[in-house]
């Protein structure tokens, strides 16, 4: 009974140790502030399935390899203890509550179809408008609109809103760890900082006809001073 309480404290623990850290690798290799987030949560789901799967295994081959032989006469029939099933239930409501702790605080962050992130502060914002078969990119501080292609600043916290002008379609940028579904007549918003520029793909994750196959743009990360000046140039040939 001791043993079993000990190593049930054990695990915990160790979960709660792993869930205190943060994960180097993944702000190190991260291509957004969101992708970030997500590796993060990722990791630390990791590190409270490894410990479980552990305890569970080792019992497993304990229990294999103590009655090898099929002598089944030694082992004693289960019973009834309180105490230990309060405390793997405790245990386990404490690792789910952190679980969810976790995952609830990278769906906020990136603003996940959040109505209140209509109250969110941002460097730029983008008005995704999604329609049978293609994108619009506006960007209502500089009255600047793309239909080629998705054009955002490094280092720039980014806030798109997300809808759509017929069916359901779905925004998303694999690489940058952004998706959200673009509804009729409704939006989602999304809210992230690109890290690394480079060029990424945009695809409706969501069927949305004969054409979906077509849906797919490039997203264009560009350092600060070279989004300003494509913005520019927009905005030159518009007038």
């Amino acid at each position: 009974m001791n043993r079993n309480r000990a190593g049930l404290v054990a695990l915990l623990s160790g979960v709660l140790v792993t869930l205190a850290s943060q994960p180097a690798l993944a702000q190190s290799t991260s291509d957004s502030s969101t992708e970030e987030l997500v590796w993060g949560l990722n990791f630390e789901l990791l590190a409270v399935a490894i410990p479980i799967t552990i305890l569970v295994e080792a019992i497993l081959l304990y229990t294999v390899w103590r009655f090898r032989d099929g002598n089944v006469e030694s082992a004693k029939p289960t019973v009834e203890n309180r105490r230990l099933e309060i405390t793997w239930t405790v245990a386990t409501a404490i690792i789910l509550l952190f679980v969810g702790i976790g995952s609830y605080g990278v769906m906020a962050a990136d603003d996940g179809g959040s109505a209140a992130s209509a109250a969110t502060p941002s460097d730029e914002q983008v008005q995704v408008n999604a329609f049978q078969f293609n994108w619009e990119f506006h960007y209502p501080e500089y009255n600047v609109t793309s239909y080629d292609e998705l054009v955002i600043p490094a280092d720039r916290s980014v806030k798109f809103n997300v809808s759509s002008r017929n069916v359901i379609h779905a925004f998303h940028v694999p690489e940058l760890a952004l998706k959200t579904d673009a509804m009729p007549g409704g939006s989602n918003y999304l809210l992230t900082t690109p890290q690394n520029p480079g060029t990424y793909q945009l695809y409706c994750a969501e069927y949305c006809g004969s054409g979906h196959s077509q849906m797919t743009k490039t997203v264009r990360v560009l350092p600060s001073e070279e989004f300003d000046d494509w913005i520019q140039s927009q905005q030159n040939a518009s007038e």
